[in-house]
């Protein structure tokens, strides 16, 4: 049973549920928490009953402000080289295990989502928001550089590298409407339909294909650094994989009985 200290867990109906819970800091996160979040991810690989991930943020004012400035930046300021890197491959390895969890990650979005917490967004497979929502890749204004956790391979594989380069460089912030246009957004609702909208898309993903759904997701990442002939090799043996499956049977049974299919 996954306990967490620093944020909140629930499992109902297959969906493992996460939700950020410092909202007087905007949840933004410490050592602790990044550490935290990153085992929990790396242990939902590991639990067969967890068929879809939602992440949101506690609070009226958003999601994830990114790393805690009075936590965090004091503390780095008297680290050496090889102090540095171990923060960063931390942080890193967060990134890393929402994108290589087997189950598909929703975030839920509203208010702010900057820093550190717009690159956990980038991570997340569908990202569902309000009309508050608010993306900023704060990095340059820090007086660092916009490849952090992962954002400059994630982020030009959503919005294309011109867009990716504007925001890494400039920093400004993007609004809901912009952000949808642009696809950091999949969709965008109403505050008070938002977690109706999110617990349907992520019941609808639970009670999909487990197997294929986490092939599919192994399958978007891998092919990114192949060329388009290896891509269709892959795709070849990862489908013929999910024909060996016997949720590829029972979904034919089922579309024969004309019934709901049950996947394992």
């Amino acid at each position: 049973m996954i306990t967490p200290k620093h944020f909140k867990f629930e499992l109902r109906d297959s969906v493992a549920e996460i939700t950020l819970s410092r909202p007087d800091r905007i949840n933004a996160l410490t050592f602790e928490s990044y550490r935290e979040l990153r085992d929990t991810f790396l242990q939902l690989k590991e639990v067969p009953e967890v068929r879809a991930i939602v992440l949101s943020g506690e609070g009226e004012r958003g999601f994830c402000s990114g790393g805690d400035v009075e936590d965090i930046i004091g503390e780095l300021f008297s680290r050496d080289m090889a102090g540095l890197v171990e923060f960063t491959r931390l942080t890193g390895s967060l990134v890393h295990a929402i994108r290589t969890t087997r189950a598909p990650v929703i975030a839920k979005l509203h208010g702010i989502v900057c820093g550190a917490g717009a690159v956990i967004s980038l991570a997340c497979d569908m990202r569902l928001g309000t009309p508050d929502t608010r993306f900023a890749f704060l990095f340059p204004k820090v007086g660092l550089c916009g490849a952090d956790m992962g954002a400059a391979y994630l982020l030009p594989r959503i919005v294309g590298l011109g867009v990716a380069s504007e925001l890494l460089y400039l920093g400004n912030w993007v609004g809901a409407e912009r952000a949808a246009r642009i696809g950091l957004l999949n969709e965008v609702h109403e505050a008070d339909e938002l977690a109706a909208r999110v617990e349907k898309v992520s019941r609808r993903i639970a009670k999909g294909p487990a197997f294929a759904h986490s092939m599919t997701k192994k399958m978007l990442d891998y092919e990114g650094a192949m060329d388009f002939a290896a891509a269709i090799e892959a795709e070849a043996q990862a489908q013929a994989i999910c024909m060996q499956h016997p949720d590829f049977r029972e979904a034919h049974d089922a579309w024969k009985e004309k019934r709901e299919p049950r996947f394992q």
